[in-house]
């Protein structure tokens, strides 16, 4: 570390600094046990203190890398030794809440569950919603863009977002905390810090976009025969419903299976045989008409041969118990090392390219299992594959056989989780080499010591 343990207590005040046996007894990640490989965390607790440690790092050229809720799935927040992390944990103020102009002002480190449950208290709703939601930080989220369970409805992060607070590599804060719908003056500087994962500055404060609470909620698990009735029931539901459709996932039988056999706890709401089970969730303002509504629309579905069976939540409870068996995928994990994998292409291609990758593995292991998931509405599918082991060799077969066939159809190596270390070698696949180009510019212009995040993204 090239900065003086004084320098940076002088910045951070008492308890802000941590060193020695306090970094390494953290894990640098949720689903990465290994201790921090970083000289020291620095704790600010405000913009002013984050402008003051970047000022140092920039003088000094010190890498340092941003560490929100440590929930990504790419790598994007892994350090090195040398390295210095910022930690946004004591930086959890929601500064206010506006009823009226529905919008939320928060500081970085506020947790998404927080955000949420203090916009439900105001009768309002924070759409952004995914399952790390009680540890993943709101600058984290907007850092990487984060999708989740309701991108069908409402957008991905970037469009939770109003304004934005960064602060950039030597030091400057940008201050856009704009808090209107409308706002056409000039650029919109907020995109280019949203889904760049900590490269280009840091994230320290932001205005969310927040909706009126919805009054009701319908959720049905439903079992279809094929990709194409699947298609016509997501089209179906979407125009039934009034554009009140707010989740369409879809699990494949292979993944069904898993989540409710045992040793998952998950009991199987349909039968185990049917090659699809879609999960449907709407959100709504009259609880009466909105469920005869959702009801009328799966009576449609089951007339029409789009689906075959149906389990209708009836309670919070069995909703909850609905979501899950679609959120239990650490199932997977029982059969040894396994290796995940986010991916978006377009629906209509989905079918074809399931089925090459399926090909492609069993052309290159003869023993392996592929459990196919996600957020089918959103062009989005999670693969998550087994083959005995993940060593890099192995891990770049595994890769080539996933990742391969997105670049002829126009797909995308990462639909929400991001580029970090580990999709970097597959970028190409779904940006252009001039997109690429424009991106170092971008990175050279306002990181040009390159101490933000080193390495990560290209």
């Amino acid at each position: 570390m090239k900065l003086s343990a004084s320098a940076l207590e002088g910045i951070a005040g008492p308890g802000g600094l941590l060193t020695g046996a306090d970094v390494r007894a953290r894990a640098s990640g949720i689903w990465n046990p290994a201790p921090i490989e970083a000289d020291a965390i620095v704790r600010p607790r405000s913009t002013e203190e984050v402008a003051a440690l970047l000022r140092l790092c920039h003088e000094a050229e010190q890498p340092l890398v941003t560490h929100g809720g440590l929930t990504g799935l790419v790598h994007g927040a892994q350090t090195a030794a040398g390295d210095l992390v910022l930690s946004t944990e004591r930086m959890t103020a929601i500064e206010a809440l506006d009823p009226v102009g529905r919008t939320m002002t928060v500081q970085a480190g506020v947790t998404l569950q927080a955000a949420q449950e203090a916009a439900d208290e105001a009768g309002l709703l924070l759409a952004l919603d995914l399952g790390a939601r009680g540890s993943c930080t709101i600058a984290g989220n907007l850092a990487t863009n984060a999708g989740g369970n309701r991108v069908i409805r409402y957008g991905m992060a970037r469009d939770q977002v109003l304004g934005l607070e960064v602060v950039l590599a030597n030091g400057t804060v940008l201050s856009s905390m704009n808090r209107m719908l409308k706002n056409n003056a000039a650029f919109d500087l907020k995109q280019l810090f949203i889904g760049s994962e900590g490269t280009l500055g840091v994230i320290t404060r932001a205005v969310l976009r927040l909706r009126e609470k919805p009054c009701s909620e319908q959720t049905a698990l439903v079992a279809a025969e094929s990709l194409s009735d699947v298609m016509a029931l997501l089209k179906h539901a979407d125009v039934r419903l009034g554009g009140t459709l707010s989740a369409f996932e879809v699990m494949w039988n292979d993944f069904y299976r898993l989540v409710t056999s045992p040793p998952a706890q998950g009991a199987p709401p349909l039968a185990q045989e049917h090659a699809y089970y879609v999960l449907l969730d709407s959100l709504g303002g009259d609880p009466d008409s909105d469920s005869a509504q959702f009801e009328a629309m799966l009576g449609e579905a089951l007339e029409a041969g789009m689906i075959v069976d149906a389990a209708l939540a009836s309670s919070g409870r069995e909703r909850d118990a609905l979501w899950a068996l679609r959120d239990d995928v650490e199932q997977t994990f029982n059969e040894g090392p396994a290796i995940t994998f986010d991916v978006s292409l377009p629906i209509a291609a989905m079918e074809a390219y399931v089925s090459t990758v399926r090909q492609r593995l069993a052309q290159a292991f003869a023993d392996h299992h592929c459990w196919i998931f996600g957020h089918l509405g959103d062009g989005n599918l999670h693969l998550v594959v087994a083959v005995g082991d993940e060593e890099p060799a192995t891990r770049q077969r595994v890769e080539e056989a996933v990742y391969g066939p997105l670049q002829a159809i126009g797909g995308s190596v990462s639909a929400e989780h991001g580029i970090g270390l580990e999709k970097k070698p597959w970028l190409h696949l779904s940006r252009s080499r001039e997109e690429i180009d424009t991106m170092r510019q971008l990175k050279a212009s306002l990181d040009p010591k390159g101490i933000l995040n080193p390495g990560k993204v290209f």
